[in-house]
């Protein structure tokens, strides 16, 4: 029997991943408590937690780890060079979590999230969502490697837009109430966040506040945030089954090309933006692949 790890944050995403994975194994033929055994470990939204449990993981010598976003794989990356890793995180060449795309080199492997692309992209879309918005917030995760890449984008996609960029970072949950007071005490009318802070808080602060918030994962806009944009989460957590599945049938990370998402998506909910006070141009409503009514 195959023991197969799982290294997540424990945000609003890891259900539908858990899910994700188990069903995918099972259609491949590899049948739960049969073929394989699942261990996950979840950091519930405590970064500092992610060491300990990667190095448990590791003593666990599962056959396989699967890491979800870039704190969890830096965190196994960190505890084993031997483990084969699939890792499902946002920018993996930039954040050094593989050396490229073509050939990753050392022990992991997976999928790329462009997740800096698409936090700017969710500057765009407020940009023509909200046209008299002159300044956006960019609420990072200081604990996260992918912050510089993330607050980089941001800027570039602001300048484009004629916008005002105003950082607000966070080293835990605890800080998030205070830095969403504070953007929103600077004047400004949006806020996009980083996708490896607590989606939930963030969302029930951003309603609080009246402001309106985005972030690249699809699970934001389903617990009430406003929007998102970025790559479709079944799809990405689909194609980290597939390399499961090919390191489990001998496959070796450095010589798995990883993949980027061909497929991205514009999600609005409309009952927060009711609540907001938000009339949608209509021009967005159709560009938007779902609308949460």
């Amino acid at each position: 029997m195959r023991l197969v790890g799982a290294l997540i944050l424990g945000n609003a995403d890891a259900e539908s991943f858990q899910n994700v994975m188990r069903e995918g194994l099972a259609k491949a033929g590899y049948i739960e408590g049969r073929d394989i055994r699942f261990d996950v470990r979840s950091a519930q939204g405590r970064l500092d937690l992610l060491p300990k449990l990667a190095a448990e993981l590791v003593a666990a010598k599962v056959d396989v780890l699967v890491a979800l976003y870039t704190p969890c794989a830096r965190a196994a990356q960190q505890a084993t060079r031997d483990i084969p890793i699939v890792a499902i995180v946002a920018n993996p060449v930039e954040t050094g979590i593989i050396a490229s795309l073509a050939r990753p080199g050392g022990n992991i492997t997976g999928v790329s999230l462009m997740a800096a692309e698409a936090h700017g992209k969710c500057v765009e879309v407020f940009g023509d969502m909200l046209p008299s918005v002159r300044k956006i917030a960019a609420l990072g995760n200081a604990s996260n490697p992918f912050m510089p890449l993330f607050l980089e984008k941001m800027h570039l996609s602001a300048k484009a837009a004629g916008v005002e960029i105003v950082q607000a970072t966070v080293r835990s949950a605890d800080e998030i109430e205070t830095a969403v007071a504070s953007v929103v005490k600077s004047g400004a009318g949006a806020l996009v966040m980083q996708g490896s802070l607590p989606s939930r808080s963030v969302a029930d602060l951003a309603l609080k506040h009246r402001l309106p918030a985005g972030s690249f994962t699809r699970s934001f806009p389903e617990i009430g945030g406003l929007m998102s944009y970025g790559p479709n989460a079944i799809d990405s957590f689909q194609r980290g089954v597939y390399f499961v599945i090919k390191i489990l049938q001998g496959g070796k990370p450095a010589e798995i090309p990883a993949e980027q998402p061909t497929k991205f998506e514009l999600v609005v909910n409309l009952k927060t933006a009711k609540a907001l006070g938000i009339t949608m141009p209509p021009t967005l409503l159709a560009r938007a692949d779902e609308v949460i009514e």
